[in-house]
């Protein structure tokens, strides 16, 4: 099935800086529909997680959602007035759901349970939900709730179809435990992949909207023997931060990744890689808008592998290197004037003589620009949150960025990508 057809209370400070990757959502005016279903207590997560992002979020219950979980949760966490159908009849009914429609930049429907598909695909508008999603000019996103053999139903599958045919953007659902206690699909997704759906719906028209970007992330493993590799301290987060800034501008992201513990983006396109012959053969079989290798790519690796596992028994083994493949030095040769790549950026992690390697390394690899960090200051680099960087220009220019989060540094890079490919 399809997964998707495809991206205010009191804010607290601490959580803003704890949580930086979030900016997007920030300011966004966000409608979030609650349908009758027990994943309704999901949504209230929801919204707390937008709200705190700072996101605008109004939350509108059917009567059903009324069932599971009251108005005064929403308002709790949101610090908003909740809206039920009696808000439908008041003073305001003939203006409410316009308003709302008009203005929102997005509506979520989480959960949205089987009645409420049937009612938007078939234009129903009996609540204070569906009415406003008929007046709503912003994209609709729907996260489906259902028990089990629901949402297989052909009459529910028709429905989705009809939704989907008209733009509707479908988040879910996920296998597992129901309610029944049956075993199915029909669960509402967690609400954090959810958030990572909503940033992809509100990313859609960024400045990187029609490109592709490549990304690649984390430290390649080189194999020793079966159990023991080479590899480095690279976490993967300034990566994993490229690509959700590259999916935030409305970009189509590939994520080429070594193994790493975080959790890839939504909306990207993830290849699996562990070495770096591996990487490299990945990259050669894509080509796109613009390439970052911010990758951490062995420098070295053995020359012979072991074929079992080596024994402390039999002493201390003597393991020969040999040169890894030069990945961007690889990429830089092939296709001449047709370059698989329009625009290259590369990353220099360096201990000492930071800005010389950096400027070598741009011109011997004919790079479009390179992100220098000190890998020896403790707030920076390898395995924190925060980053020094230094951008240098094929064109001589230079931009010194102060210490930032990873997710901002990767910002300001897309920022510089989407002019470039301008």
């Amino acid at each position: 099935m399809p997964v998707m057809a495809m991206r205010q209370g009191a804010i607290s400070k601490s959580w803003k800086y704890n949580h930086p990757d979030m900016s997007i959502l920030s300011g966004k005016h966000i409608l979030l529909g609650v349908t009758g279903s027990i994943a309704a207590y999901k949504a209230a997560d929801l919204a707390s997680r937008l709200a705190q992002a700072g996101a605008k979020v109004d939350v509108l219950l059917t009567g059903a959602a009324e069932k599971f979980i009251s108005p005064l949760t929403f308002q709790s966490v949101t610090g908003r007035r909740a809206f039920t159908d009696n808000d439908l009849w008041g003073n305001e009914a003939h203006v409410l759901h316009v308003s709302f429609g008009k203005t929102a930049d997005l509506l979520v429907i989480a959960p949205c349970t089987a009645d409420t598909m049937a009612k938007l695909a078939h234009g129903i508008a009996d609540n204070l939900l569906t009415v406003t999603a008929l007046a709503a000019t912003c994209p609709i996103l729907i996260a489906p709730a259902m028990d089990g053999g629901m949402f297989d139903h052909p009459a529910t599958q028709e429905n989705l179809n009809t939704l989907l045919s008209r733009g509707v953007l479908v988040a879910g659902p996920a296998s597992g435990h129901l309610a029944s206690g049956l075993s199915g699909q029909g669960r509402m997704i967690e609400p954090v992949e959810l958030l990572g759906h909503i940033r992809v719906a509100l990313g859609k028209k960024g400045k990187l909207a029609g490109r592709k970007i490549i990304v690649t992330a984390g430290g390649t493993q080189e194999t020793i023997d079966p159990v023991r590799v080479i590899t480095n301290h690279s976490s993967g987060r300034q990566g994993y931060a490229l690509a959700q800034a590259a999916l935030d501008e409305g970009a189509e992201v590939c994520l080429i990744t070594a193994p790493t513990a975080l959790t890839p983006p939504v909306g990207a396109r993830v290849v699996h890689v562990k070495s770096v012959q591996e990487m490299l053969d990945a990259l050669l079989n894509e080509s796109a808008d613009a390439l970052v290798m911010a990758a951490a790519a062995a420098d070295f690796r053995p020359k012979n592998v072991a074929k079992d596992k080596m024994k402390k028994r039999d002493g201390i083994p003597q393991i020969e290197l040999e040169a890894a493949p030069d990945v961007l030095g690889t990429l830089s040769t092939v296709g001449g004037e047709g370059r698989r790549f329009r625009v290259v950026v590369g990353f220099a992690a360096e201990s000492q003589s930071l800005l010389e390697n950096a400027a070598e390394k741009l011109k011997s690899k004919k790079l479009d620009f390179i992100a220098a960090n000190d890998i020896s200051a403790k707030d920076a680099g390898f395995g924190v949150e925060t980053n020094r960087i230094t951008l240098l220009f094929a064109d001589g220019a230079k931009e010194i960025l102060p210490l930032m989060s990873k997710t901002d540094a990767a910002e300001k890079i897309m920022e510089h990508i989407a002019r470039l490919l301008e």
